[in-house]
């Protein structure tokens, strides 16, 4: 066999590996529809917030964000199925940065749907594990993405937009989530009150999204469905049972500090740039 033959079944090779990408990623994306659609019981499931002991509700947790929120979802799978549709053109199929990403959207979208299947199936416990993985994975792909640059503005909102707002949007899930897990198990927050557990949850989850916007240079996708959920959480605990003032007012204050934060790191990053151009 000689080099350009080895070469040319190389070349075939990948390929067919991108095709085979474009289009898992594509029927993932589809799949992950479908499983929504179940968990919100219209296509026969048990709607999320009365599965799993009903520890989901927007009623459950101090940290349960009001059910309004959850309109995101919406707007997320939607921005994912155009991504998915995207980058399937042939146009994308041999793009390198759709080739780092494309399995780790696949693996999110997967998850996505393990985590309904697993609520769905009343297995409470078992969907904690299911969503920090989740979030581990959003949080690989948003450093993927921060490594290079998408090279048109329809690239940057179907990719860098729909899996930024799918970040911003699990970090709370998953405070949340957590702290669903910890009231079915009964924990007693170790003799503090819930309502100081609540702030140091706002708190965490306020910190790591102005160290998101510090980082990646004030992306605004992430920030905005990460402060939506935060000032969800105010709503429900300001106007729903469990009620709680504090938490609603710390939930204000985190929301804020995302905000501030991310406009701060978006400043800071667009002057470095104008600066870099001279």
């Amino acid at each position: 066999m000689t080099a350009s033959t080895s070469a040319a079944e190389s070349r075939t090779t990948a390929a067919s590996g991108d095709l085979f990408r474009q289009i898992a990623v594509l029927v993932s994306s589809v799949l992950a529809i479908v499983a929504a659609f179940i968990g919100s019981g219209v296509l026969g499931g048990t709607p999320i917030q009365e599965a799993s002991g009903g520890f989901l509700d927007a009623d459950s947790t101090l940290i349960a964000p009001g059910t309004g929120a959850f309109r995101i979802w919406s707007v997320i799978y939607t921005g994912m199925l155009a991504y998915a549709i995207w980058q399937a053109l042939p146009g994308q199929r041999h793009d390198e940065r759709q080739r780092r990403i494309g399995w780790w959207v696949l693996a999110s979208l997967v998850l996505n749907a393990v985590w309904i299947g697993v609520v769905q199936a009343d297995l409470l416990y078992l969907s904690l594990p299911v969503i920090v993985a989740l979030l581990a994975v959003l949080c690989y792909l948003f450093v993927l993405l921060r490594r290079s640059t998408p090279k048109n503005r329809i690239e940057a909102v179907v990719a860098d937009g729909a899996i930024g707002l799918y970040l911003g949007w699990v970090i709370i899930a998953t405070a949340a989530n957590a702290t669903a897990i910890l009231v079915a198990a009964g924990f007693d927050g170790f003799g503090l009150p819930a309502e100081v557990w609540s702030v140091i949850v706002l708190a965490v989850a306020a910190v790591i999204g102005v160290a998101l916007a510090l980082w990646g240079g004030g992306r605004i996708a992430p920030a905005t469905s990460l402060s939506w959920g935060i000032a969800w959480v105010a709503v429900a605990r300001i106007t729903d049972e469990p009620a709680s003032t504090v938490t609603g007012v710390a939930a204000v204050v985190a929301a804020a500090v995302v905000i501030a934060g991310t406009a701060f790191a978006r400043v800071r990053h667009d002057r470095a740039k104008a600066l870099a151009r001279g």
